[in-house]
């Protein structure tokens, strides 16, 4: 069967239905899932489809599969090459090369690296110089036409439209990020979104994110980011209101912002490395106490305090509500006020839409207190 779907997805390529040979890959892919060559041959699928980020996962799922295929390291290569991930690119091509070194496709395609990399790092210095340029505008636009490699340009002229016709598509969610020293913090404002209809994958330089939305085309965000991430560390939360990826930086730097810019600098954090000593207060005493470790005994005390009764119950209550979600706390403070404190519910859709009367303990009556 996974056979037979692997030869539709062929023929559907050969139509240039592309999209259409990615479904019947990936079906393939459902009944034979340690099949290197359909995640090889859906990653081609994905190039054509301008689906970069979702090439280079396949790519590495073939690679890490077979990690002789010559053909998964080519696809790797020429996805990275589209995402301007020049390093990735080189490195994965001088793999595959070793793999088949009489394919030509590998050598164009280093070489045209090394030139891409040799004008990102030549356009690098020339931001970094105390002059203004002398070149308009445009001509930068013009050397990096002339530099596409000509085997690709049919390819080119097809993705040119469907490029900008993403760029004009208003998103569907806003976005924002922080950072710390070790992480930058990927906000995306996506409300009552299920985790199952989330898909983050992760690159070295690359974020991609995926939501489908009912009714609507789904949401995507693709975005080479500002610096090189470590995609084992990454984690991804889908709370009831936002989506939050944390991306681990691989190195100490300050991203000035979450895309890359070959015109940005980055700079080192020295906060990793140079953490500054806990102020220390002079006294006359012989010995001085430690502080942080008496106050996380006098926690651990608390924690383990055995209470009884009233105060017992309290500490429950008081624990379910500081760990509960909004709608549970919501519930909580609605039934408790409605019904005269005598109910307690943590279900919102049980008492989200109606008044919660009050139903006092058996044996006890409720009255009213006139004043």
């Amino acid at each position: 069967m996974a056979k037979e779907l692997e030869n539709k997805a062929k023929e559907a390529f050969l139509d240039d239905d592309f999209a259409l040979a990615a479904d019947y890959y990936s079906e393939a892919i459902n009944l034979d899932p340690n099949n290197p060559l359909l995640y090889a041959d859906r990653a081609q699928a994905h190039i054509k489809l301008q689906n970069f980020t979702e090439a280079v996962s396949d790519a590495n799922k073939a690679i890490q599969l077979s990690p002789s295929l010559a053909k998964a390291y080519l696809r790797k290569g020429t996805a990275c090459i589209k995402l301007e991930e020049y390093q990735t690119a080189k490195v994965a091509l001088q793999t595959g090369a070793s793999f088949a070194p009489d394919d030509s496709r590998f050598t164009k395609l280093i070489q045209d690296c090394d030139r891409y990399i040799a004008e990102e790092s030549n356009d690098l210095a020339s931001t970094l110089l105390p002059r203004v340029p002398t070149t308009p505008a445009g001509n930068g636009s013009h050397s990096t036409d002339r530099s596409i490699d000509s085997t690709k340009e049919a390819e080119r002229d097809s993705s040119v439209p469907q490029i900008n016709e993403v760029a004009t598509t208003r998103p569907k969610f806003r976005h924002e990020y922080y950072q710390r020293p070790e992480e930058v913090v990927v906000t995306i404002f996506a409300k009552g979104i299920p985790a199952d209809d989330v898909i983050v994958d992760f690159g070295e330089q690359i974020m991609s994110v995926t939501i489908a939305v009912p009714g609507q085309e789904p949401y995507r965000y693709q975005q080479r980011l500002f610096g090189k991430i470590v995609p084992d560390k990454c984690r991804v939360l889908v709370l009831s209101t936002k989506v939050e990826i944390r991306l681990a930086k691989a190195e100490a730097l300050n991203w000035t912002s979450l895309e890359y810019s070959k015109h940005v600098l980055p700079q080192k954090i020295n906060a990793l490395t140079n953490q500054p000593e806990r102020p220390t207060y002079p006294s006359s005493k012989p010995r001085t106490k430690d502080w942080d470790k008496l106050e996380a005994l006098m926690k651990k005390e608390e924690k383990e305090e055995k209470l009884d009764g009233d105060a017992a119950l309290n500490k429950l209550f008081r624990d379910i509500y500081q760990n509960a979600d909004e709608d549970m706390r919501r519930a909580m403070s609605k039934s408790f006020l409605e019904s005269n404190g005598t109910v307690l519910s943590t279900d919102w859709k049980e008492v989200g839409s109606k008044k919660v009367e009050s139903s006092p303990p058996e044996g006890l009556e409720l009255k009213k207190w006139e004043y």
